[in-house]
């Protein structure tokens, strides 16, 4: 039998145990390095996925036509469809009847000879009103026999003219659309985005007028010609309002990019299309002394301005918000005390606009809010993404509660962003301008069309009486606008 040599402990060195001892230290610290390196790597590899899961979504979005109104997966919890409960439900009702004095036709659903059922005779107990709101399908066609005359004392030629016309020209340019139908022809191309060929199919379809792609083209250039007094009035409105919010967005020209820009005032909404995203425009209108409040999104361009500048709440929370769902741990307290601090700022704010603060007590809550925020931006973030946000709210850290200070003036620039939304659905319908012409145009339509819903008037009217007014210097040019 083989002899087993037994392992004595006693007869090992002690430089050996102690070398032995170390190795075992090193070897197990080893293994917790590679332990957390081994998490660290699969924290970096989620965060990997997730970012090319967002790049996908991002380039997805960007070739579809739909994407910048794409708020993400749907909610959980979607608020629930239809009327609210309780009181704030609405109006139960109907359509009203209309008034009797504007029925055009009353025609009479007369009884049957006979009982469709069992053929017996037939008496009459009431007679019941049902009224029907129907669209013309029949054009109206007017004749206007012009007269023409000479004056005898320096032989000019007069021509005479009625109030519904909009052209002097006689001849072959004698057969013309009438003002309403070009007015209709301007709010269906730059309010309801519809292109110039389907506005010809809507008119041949809808009313029989016949009506080609370049007329409809050819009625809108005239229409914003005709409609260059009343921007420069919006414009001047723009230059002397107290407070301005602007805004910009991605527009097309001839297939390049440029930019929209678009100014809300309390009576006045005013736009522009240029080449370039920087405030020149907004400049060349209002100069850059100009002394009001502007509220925009923080972009450094309007920086230039000396203004009292309002930063949009709505943008830095929407930024602070984006920067809390991907903290962990102790990273989410600084993103959620500042949404806590100017969520907070807003509240009181609508808390004044219904009447439970009194406008003196937002005054003097605004240094609180102020030191508050220059406390939680001044010490230094050790994630990069935490210190760049820092830096843009210390930069700015006397213009985010301007709102208080001045209750009247709205903490966000939602405003703007409602003006701009339509003119974002027509870009994404149509693809923007083919000309500068054509630009200019939109610009002013829009700001005409924008500016009249806000006064709660008819730009479908309006526009009309322009392309009336226009065809006769003599008469008074509509006044969009009156000033205070």
């Amino acid at each position: 039998m083989a002899l087993i040599k037994v392992f004595d402990p006693v007869s090992v060195p002690l430089c050996v145990l102690e070398e032995l001892q170390r190795l075992r230290a090193q070897l197990e610290q080893l293994r917790r390095e590679n332990e957390h390196l081994r998490q660290e790597n699969e924290r970096l590899q989620r965060e990997l996925d997730a970012a090319r899961a967002d790049l996908d979504q991002a380039q997805r979005q960007s070739k579809r036509q739909a994407a910048p109104f794409s708020e993400g997966p749907p909610k959980l919890q979607p608020k629930r469809p239809g009327r609210k409960a309780g009181a704030a439900h609405g109006r139960h009702g109907h359509s009203l009847p209309p008034d009797p004095a504007i029925v055009d036709d009353v025609l009479e659903g007369s009884l049957p000879q006979a009982c469709p059922r069992c053929g017996g005779p037939i008496r009459e107990t009431e007679v019941a009103a049902q009224y029907q709101t129907e669209i013309p399908r029949r054009p109206l066609i007017r004749q206007f026999n012009v007269h023409v005359g000479c004056c005898c004392g320096c032989g000019r030629r007069i021509q005479g003219r009625h109030p519904l016309q909009t052209s002097d020209a006689l001849g072959a340019a004698a057969s013309q659309i009438g003002p309403d139908a070009q007015a209709a022809v301007v709010l269906l191309n730059k309010t309801f985005g519809l292109s110039h060929i389907k506005i010809a199919g809507v008119f041949h379809a809808l009313f029989g007028i016949s009506l080609t792609r370049g007329a409809s083209v050819q009625i809108v250039l005239r229409a914003a010609h005709r409609l260059e007094p009343a921007d420069q009035e919006i414009r001047q409105e723009i230059r002397s309002a107290s407070c301005i919010t602007p805004d910009e967005t991605g527009w097309r020209l001839a297939g390049r990019p440029t930019w929209l820009h678009a100014w809300v005032t309390e009576p006045a909404t005013g736009y522009a299309i240029d080449p370039f995203r920087k405030a020149d425009v907004l400049e060349r209108i209002i100069g850059r002394d100009w002394s009001g409040t502007l509220v925009h999104d923080s972009f450094a361009t309007y920086d230039r301005f000396a203004a009292t500048h309002q930063q949009c709440l709505g943008h830095v929370l929407g930024r602070v918000r984006k920067l809390e769902s991907k903290a962990t741990r102790g990273a989410v307290h600084y993103p959620r005390k500042l949404i806590a601090l100017f969520t907070e700022a807003i509240h009181l704010r609508n808390r004044s606009k219904e009447g439970e603060v009194s406008a003196d007590e937002l005054r003097r809550r605004r240094p609180e809010f102020d030191r508050r925020l220059r406390d939680l931006a001044w010490p230094v973030r050790v994630v990069p993404a935490y210190e760049t946000l820092s830096a843009h709210v210390w930069n700015h850290r006397h213009e985010w509660f301007t709102f208080l200070s001045r209750p009247e003036i709205e903490p966000t620039n939602w405003e703007v962003e409602q003006a701009i939304r339509p003119a974002v659905v027509n870009r994404k319908l149509w693809g923007g301008n083919r000309t500068w012409v054509g630009a200019h145009a939109q610009a002013v339509l829009m700001s005409v069309l924008e500016t009249c819903q806000r006064a709660g008037r008819s730009g479908l009217e309006f526009v009309s009486e322009a392309l009336r007014a226009f065809a006769n210097l003599l008469l008074p040019r509509p006044i969009l606008l009156t000033h205070r």
